[in-house]
């Protein structure tokens, strides 16, 4: 089954095809489906070869969603109900799943979630300690995002290291997250109710004192929608360094620049307390995954992170990790733990997921 991956953003709309051996076969980057002309889109999906399946990332599933669904009137219903728990993620995505469902009329389209992976969160690492009133009625609790990618780096790590049981994996990237994964399931994860919470990120803030956000909307009167977008768009990196480009910080951290060593320290020291949380979910660590952009591509930030992490025995190998392209092992000698780089590869997560679904429908569904 060949399934067409739709990957929906602010700025942007990913097509991949991928195939039965989960290759992808052909790709185009276009602009948000809001900005492309009528006719456009189903041109360049022509252009892209036949598919079977349209699998669509959808960034919240909230408590209803645990697996990928197959999209109907009463499924799309139901996400778009949904929309309110993630307004900067969830209309690009329903968005995008309905100009597509109108391009390949008859072709199913399945929804594939980035908070599922984190249903299994236990009670314990799900919960916020809230007015009951707060976690039921309005379903304020931990989801978990980055799911799709974090599903993938768990399966692919277990390809690569087959004893490895107790998996963090490390996405960092423009967003970034973490994931404790004990045999394929996770455990904890560091985003909470909006993936605003958890690492510095290019330019989310990531975990901050809720008390400072209300002195920022009491005390100091700002506009609560300037704080919202401030937090979202002005902090991490760029509001550290001015730039949300991890190269361009760890590049003038080298040379010496003041604001951009502040900043690489900053994340470092989050990314390095995280992760030892994480392995305290798991009760121990068999291997570290780092994947997406910064992951796969920063030997400094993977240098750093690990430097730091001598106590849970995971050493890197400094040559291994300079020249790491993945899928590869950079595990340095004496280490207890693996160290991996591994692709994000969230397309094949979703088209996997696109199978499974179309696969358990009733024989007799549209």
């Amino acid at each position: 089954m060949r399934v067409l991956v739709v990957n929906a953003g602010s700025s942007s709309l990913k097509l991949r095809v991928v195939d039965e051996r989960d290759a992808t076969v052909a790709a185009a980057d276009l602009p948000p489906v809001h900005d492309l002309a009528d006719g456009d889109l189903g041109e360049r999906i022509a252009a892209l070869g036949p598919c079977d399946a349209a699998g669509h990332r959808v960034v919240h599933g909230g408590e209803e969603f645990r697996a990928p669904v197959v999209v109907d009137r009463d499924v799309r219903d139901r996400l778009g109900a949904l929309a309110a728990l993630a307004p900067l993620h969830q209309p690009h995505s329903l968005a995008a799943l309905d100009a597509v469902s109108g391009a390949l009329p008859g072709v199913p389209a399945v929804a594939c979630f980035d908070t599922a992976f984190h249903a299994t969160l236990p009670p314990a690492a799900a919960t916020f300690p809230v007015p009951a009133e707060w976690r039921h009625d309005l379903g304020l609790r931990r989801y978990g995002f980055h799911g799709l990618s974090h599903a993938y780096a768990a399966r692919r790590a277990g390809e690569m290291a087959p004893r490895a049981h107790r998996v963090v994996t490390c996405h960092l990237g423009a967003g970034a997250s973490l994931a404790a994964v004990r045999d394929g399931r996770s455990v904890d994860t560091t985003m909470g109710f909006t993936p605003l919470d958890g690492l510095v990120m290019a330019t989310r803030s990531g975990a901050l004192d809720p008390g400072a956000v209300l002195w920022l909307v009491t005390e100091a009167h700002l506009d609560p929608r300037h704080v919202a977008a401030a937090l979202e768009r002005a902090s991490g990196l760029v509001g550290l360094a001015g730039t949300a480009d991890m190269r361009e910080v760890t590049e003038r951290a080298a040379a010496g620049d003041g604001d951009a060593t502040l900043a690489l320290e900053v994340y470092v020291h989050r990314l390095r307390a995280a992760i030892a949380a994480m392995v305290a979910a798991l009760g121990g660590l068999d291997a570290l995954v780092f994947t997406g952009g910064v992951g796969e591509n920063s030997a400094a930030v993977r240098a750093a992170a690990a430097g730091g992490l001598g106590f849970l025995g995971v050493v890197l190998d400094p040559a291994d990790n300079a020249a790491a392209r993945p899928d590869v092992d950079v595990t340095g000698r004496g280490s207890q733990a693996r160290v991996l780089v591994i692709a994000a590869r969230e397309e094949v997560e979703i088209a996997r997921g696109t199978r499974g679904a179309l696969a358990e429908r009733p024989a007799n569904a549209g």
